[in-house]
């Protein structure tokens, strides 16, 4: 009983057993009545043929009783033998019921026993000779047929009782399916399809993201288990989805801040490695406005000093006062915030030290201070991060910046003062020992030709120095339009042009940044010395200067239409060719002038650039060393 009341399904299985059950009785009853009911025809029709061989029996009598013949008496035993036969017939006594006093059977035993006691004794006698009584045979007649109506009767009445019984238990069989089925179908509506409808509504609410729906089922069947654990389940998902539609705002508000974050990261990248010293300046408004996206600060930047091994403080914001080490004074990126904070390492802040470095390369920390309490979420801390790798390199950049440019200072010292001791400085020394042999030969009194000449050396001299402090000058002045030896050479030969009148060519193919500055100022040196022997000598109406780079080796040509060396070929030994053969020595390189086979001379250099010849040693040295020798080039 209580598993009928605590689940649907037993009691759905429970209808549909009582119906088939219902259902298989009557069937059950219905062959057993029908099976009862075999052979009650058969019996009446015996019992209403007895009453007309009774009444042939008598018919037969009176026959024989006229006419006594053998045929007639015959004809009498062989109705009385069939009257007896059908009497004791199983078609009729099966149909009889078995209980010795039920009324039928009572009949059939009257029936019986006057056939025996009054009708057959009669026929017996009558036959043998002894003569008919027709008043008590028509009497016996009367009682025997009587009681054959009697039997027939009961025999209908018995058929009838069984059809009616048949009757009857199939309307109350039909009544108790009837009953079963009401009882089901009003268990199924009101236990089965109305929940299901509510559990469809339910679902149908979930769908559109509407959990406040609820089925509120009573009972403890299965559907409305499932209905009280959907709600609880629909209860659940409405606090879940507040949760997350929170955690998602909170993740959009937490994407679109580090959005801007970022988009201030790049707008001031631009700044901060185009800054050069000025650090603060491009620094400080990028950190202030990451302050205010990120709710943080303040904020503090401090450079490692690797000499002394501390801790420089460079920039801060939120600031009241200047930095201590601060380069420019009339720089005031620190304090153009209206509503100044003090750094403090107490009080109602927490501070997130950050290292600002290069792989294993301390550069400085970043101070990041915020609220006592709040937690910094990952964003924010993966956006500090990139943070401090843009500071670092920015600070990165701006120290390499730095350092190229003390070494391309020392670099154009080293060359300056290289170019001053090859020229200007040995002809300095020329005319120091020229005027110490004057002193020697004025001590000694000699006569003043002979002191002509020395003059004339030291007017020389003069002469040749001050040409070359104006090459130098010239050399050194020059705006290069671009970087490189390209725009020297093509200022070089414009500056001659202008001097020879006629216009000079230029064919350059070098690949860039293949000379190093002490090979770019021997070059272009060697070309202006050239053009200057072309200027002074050649008595040319052509000129054109070839620079280019073919098999590892750099080739430089200066060639002129002019009047060529003289017939003997060699070069008169100038005091410039003398520096060009020195300038090709220190190149490394070979240094030939040779007339033209067109007329004309031709000034040739070529040699291998410091870069060719660590490439060409690479294979022996290895790409370490290669890489080493181009970092101490540079």
């Amino acid at each position: 009983m209580k598993l009928l009341q605590r689940s649907l399904v037993a009691r759905i299985s429970a209808s549909l057993l009582a119906i088939s059950a219902l259902a298989l009785v009557s069937i059950v009853v219905t062959m057993v009545v029908a099976n009862g009911s075999r052979g009650d025809a058969a019996a009446i029709n015996v019992a209403g043929s007895l009453r007309m061989n009774t009444y042939q029996i008598v018919a037969a009598l009176q026959r024989y009783e006229r006419q006594p013949e053998a045929a007639q008496r015959e004809r009498v035993q062989a109705l009385a033998e069939r009257f007896r036969e059908r009497l004791a017939s199983p078609r009729l006594t099966q149909a009889l019921p078995e209980a010795e006093d039920h009324p039928l059977r009572e009949q059939y035993r009257l029936l019986q026993a006057r056939w025996d006691e009054a009708l057959a004794p009669q026929v017996t006698r009558s036959i043998a000779g002894g003569g008919l009584e027709v008043d008590a045979l028509r009497q016996t007649l009367d009682g025997l047929v009587g009681d054959i109506d009697q039997l027939v009767t009961r025999l209908e009445k018995n058929s009838e009782a069984k059809i009616h019984l048949l009757s009857v238990l199939q309307i109350l069989f039909l009544v108790l399916t009837a009953v079963v089925v009401a009882i089901a179908l009003y268990d199924i509506r009101h236990n089965l399809v109305a929940p299901l409808h509510q559990l469809v509504v339910l679902a149908r609410e979930a769908g559109r993201r509407n959990f406040h729906y609820r089925t509120r089922l009573k009972g403890s069947d299965e559907l409305a288990l499932l209905g009280r654990t959907l709600d609880t389940m629909s209860g659940e998902l409405a606090t879940s989805y507040a949760e997350l539609e929170a955690r998602v705002s909170r993740k959009k508000q937490e994407l679109e801040r580090s959005n801007r974050v970022m988009q201030v990261l790049h707008d001031g990248s631009r700044a901060l490695y185009g800054g050069g010293n000025d650090l603060c300046t491009s620094a400080a408004p990028m950190l202030r406005r990451i302050e205010e996206l990120l709710e943080i600060g303040p904020i503090r930047l401090s450079l490692h000093d690797p000499f002394d091994d501390r801790e420089v403080p460079i920039l801060a914001t939120h600031s009241r006062s200047r930095p201590t080490y601060c380069r420019d004074h009339d720089c005031h990126a620190c304090l153009l915030d209206p509503e100044p904070l003090e750094l403090s390492e107490h009080g109602d802040a927490e501070c997130l030290l950050l290292p600002v470095s290069v792989g294993a390369t301390l550069l400085g920390t970043l101070e990041v201070w915020y609220a006592e309490g709040s937690e910094l979420t990952d964003s924010t801390r993966r956006l500090l991060n990139a943070l401090t790798d843009q500071l670092a390199t920015a600070v990165y950049l701006q120290r390499r910046i730095e350092e190229q440019q003390q070494v391309t200072l020392m670099n154009e010292r080293t060359i300056i003062a290289r170019e001053l001791h090859d020229s200007l400085a040995q002809s300095l020394s020329y005319l120091k020992m020229q005027v110490a042999r004057l002193e020697r030969m004025q001590a000694r009194e000699m006569p003043r030709e002979a002191q002509t000449a020395v003059f004339g050396e030291l007017r020389t001299g003069l002469d040749s120095a001050y040409r070359q402090l104006r090459e130098l000058l010239t050399t050194f002045r020059l705006k290069l339009e671009g970087p490189g030896l390209q725009s020297a050479m093509r200022q070089t030969t414009e500056e001659f042009a202008e001097r020879l009148g006629f216009k000079v060519e230029l064919f350059f193919d070098v690949p860039p940044h293949l000379l190093n500055p002490n090979e770019e100022i021997h070059v272009l040196q060697v070309v202006r010395e050239a053009l200057a022997n072309i200027h002074k000598h050649a008595q040319a109406h052509w000129a054109a200067v070839t620079v280019r780079f073919q098999q590892a080796r750099l080739h430089v040509m200066v060639e002129d239409d002019g009047i060529g060396l003289p017939a003997d070929g060699s070069p008169p030994m100038h005091y410039g060719l003398v520096i060009m053969r020195d300038r090709a020595d220190t190149l490394g390189g070979e240094f030939e002038v040779r007339n033209r086979q067109a007329g004309g001379t031709l000034v040739e250099l070529a040699f291998s650039p410091q870069t060719a010849r660590l490439i060409a040693q690479q294979p022996a040295s290895g790409p370490e060393t290669t890489a080493f020798q181009h970092g101490h080039r540079d």
